[in-house]
C-alpha cells in the first residue's frame, strides 16, 4: 500500500512540473499573437514612360494593423537603405514623384500620406564597407594604424542586380546583391536580404533572431569577395536618420539562455528614445554580436562582432531614399556607427571568403528572448527535485509510521 501511494504521489508531482513548464513556456515565448497584413510591391506607382537606371529599385512592404500601418521601404538608389514609417491610419498610402525621385535632388519626392498621420520614422543606411590589414591580429580597427586601412568600398557607387528577379511577395522578402565592378568583386558580391513579418517567430538559420509583427530584418552577406591583403578583416558602416528622436545609443543586454544562438549571451540594441530616458519605446536596430564564416555554419564558424559608439553626423547619408523623404538640417538628425567582425586569434577573411551578419529593424521595444523550454525544464528540475525529495520523504515517513504496529506499554512476564 505504501509503494502504491508513493508512486501516485511521484506521478502527480512530475505531471505538475511538466504542466508548469509547458504553460510557462507558452506564456513567455509565444505570448505575442498580434498579426499584421503584409503586402510587397516593387516600384509602386512607376508608369511605363519612366525606366529606372540599371540596379535601382524601390521595394515597398505595407504592414497593415487594426488602426495603424507600418511602411517599410527598401531602396538601392545610392547607398542601400531601409526606411520605416509608422502611421496611425490603416489606410495611409505611399506617394512617389518618380521623376523627382530618380533625379535624387528633391526632398519630398517620396511621401507617406496623409502626412499628419505619421507617428514615427527612421532609416538605416549601409554606407561603407571598410577593409584593413590586421598585421598584428588585434581585430580592433581602433588599434590599427591608418596605413593599414585600404580604400573603403563606397556602397553608393555599387552596381546592384535587378530586384525584380529576387522579389518574393509570398515570403515578403527581397534580395539585393552587387559589387563595385573591380577585381575584388569579379567572383563575389555583397548581398542584403530584406524580410518583413506578419507575426512573431524566428528564422531557422543562426542567429535566429526573435521577430514580431512590428519588425523587419536585413541579413548582410559578403560572399566570394577577394581580399586585398593576407590579413584582411572587415567593418561595416551604418548610419541612421530619424525624425525628432534618432537612434542615439546602443544598449547591451545579457541573458543566460543561448539555445537559439549558441555561445552568445548578449544582444545589442541601437535605440531611438526621448532625451534622458532609459526606455527604448520608439524604434530600434537589434543584433546579436556574432557573425558567421560559412553559409551553413557550425559552432566553430561563429565569430564575435563589436560596435563603436554612435556619433552624430553633420549631413544626411548618400541614399536616394533618405534624400527624398527627409530634409537636410536639424529636423533630420543623423548618427553613425561601425560593426567590426572577428576577435584576436580568429581566422582572417581569406580562410572562407564568407561573412554574414543580421540586424532586426522595428518599431517600439525590441522583442526579447525569454527563457526557453529547455532552460525552464532545467530550472524546474533543479528547484523541484529537492522539494520532491522532501515531499516523498515525508509521505514515506507517514506511511511507514502507520504501517508499523505500536508496541504495548507493558510486556507480560513469562
Amino acid at each position: 500500500m505504501a509503494s502504491v501511494t508513493t508512486a501516485y504521489t511521484f506521478m502527480h508531482c512530475v505531471l505538475f512540473l511538466l504542466l508548469t513548464v509547458r504553460f510557462s513556456s507558452c506564456f513567455m515565448n509565444w505570448g505575442d499573437g498580434y498579426r499584421r497584413k503584409v503586402s510587397l510591391e516593387l516600384n509602386p506607382g512607376l508608369g511605363p514612360s519612366l525606366t529606372p537606371p540599371p540596379g535601382v529599385g524601390l521595394v515597398h512592404a505595407r504592414a497593415e494593423g487594426v488602426n495603424d500601418t507600418l511602411h517599410y521601404l527598401f531602396c538601392s538608389q545610392g547607398a542601400p537603405a531601409l526606411l520605416l514609417v509608422h502611421t496611425n491610419s490603416s489606410s495611409s498610402t505611399l506617394e512617389v514623384d518618380w521623376r523627382a525621385f530618380l533625379a535624387r535632388n528633391t526632398s519630398g519626392s517620396l511621401r507617406v500620406e496623409p502626412q499628419n498621420s505619421i507617428l514615427y520614422s527612421n532609416a538605416v543606411v549601409f554606407t561603407r564597407l571598410w577593409e584593413y590589414d590586421d598585421v598584428n591580429d588585434t581585430a580592433d580597427p581602433s588599434k590599427v594604424p591608418p596605413s593599414s586601412f585600404l580604400a573603403p568600398y563606397e556602397l553608393q557607387t555599387f552596381t546592384w542586380a535587378d530586384l525584380n528577379a529576387t522579389l518574393d511577395p509570398v515570403s515578403h522578402t527581397a534580395l539585393l546583391c552587387g559589387g563595385d565592378g573591380g577585381d575584388s568583386f569579379s567572383n563575389g558580391s555583397l548581398c542584403l536580404k530584406f524580410s518583413a513579418f506578419e507575426a512573431a517567430g524566428r528564422e531557422q538559420g543562426w542567429p535566429s533572431l526573435l521577430h514580431n509583427a512590428n519588425s523587419s530584418q536585413i541579413s548582410v552577406r559578403l560572399d566570394g569577395v577577394k581580399p586585398r591583403s593576407n590579413g584582411s578583416r572587415f567593418s561595416l558602416e551604418l548610419q541612421s536618420v530619424g525624425g525628432a528622436y534618432p537612434m542615439s545609443r546602443v544598449d547591451v543586454l545579457r541573458s543566460i539562455d543561448d539555445e537559439y544562438t549558441p555561445s552568445i549571451f548578449k544582444v545589442s540594441q541601437w535605440v531611438s528614445s526621448p532625451p534622458n530616458s532609459s526606455s527604448s519605446g520608439l524604434g530600434y536596430a537589434q543584433w546579436k554580436p556574432v557573425a558567421y564564416r560559412k553559409a551553413k555554419p557550425v559552432f566553430e564558424d561563429a565569430t564575435p562582432c563589436h560596435h563603436s559608439l554612435p556619433d552624430p553626423l553633420a549631413r544626411l547619408p548618400p541614399s536616394g531614399l533618405v534624400l527624398a523623404f527627409y530634409t537636410e538640417g536639424s529636423h533630420s538628425p543623423t548618427t553613425g556607427l561601425n560593426i567590426s567582425f572577428s576577435i584576436t586569434g580568429d581566422p582572417y577573411y581569406n580562410t572562407t571568403n564568407y561573412l554574414s551578419w543580421t540586424v532586426l529593424v522595428g518599431l517600439g521595444s525590441a522583442p526579447m528572448d525569454s527563457f526557453s523550454t529547455l532552460v525552464l525544464t532545467i530550472m524546474a528540475v533543479g528547484l523541484g527535485s529537492p522539494l520532491l525529495i522532501i515531499l516523498l520523504g515525508g509521505v514515506w515517513v507517514c506511511v511507514r509510521g502507520k504501517a508499523t504496529p505500536t508496541p504495548a506499554a507493558y510486556e507480560p512476564i513469562n
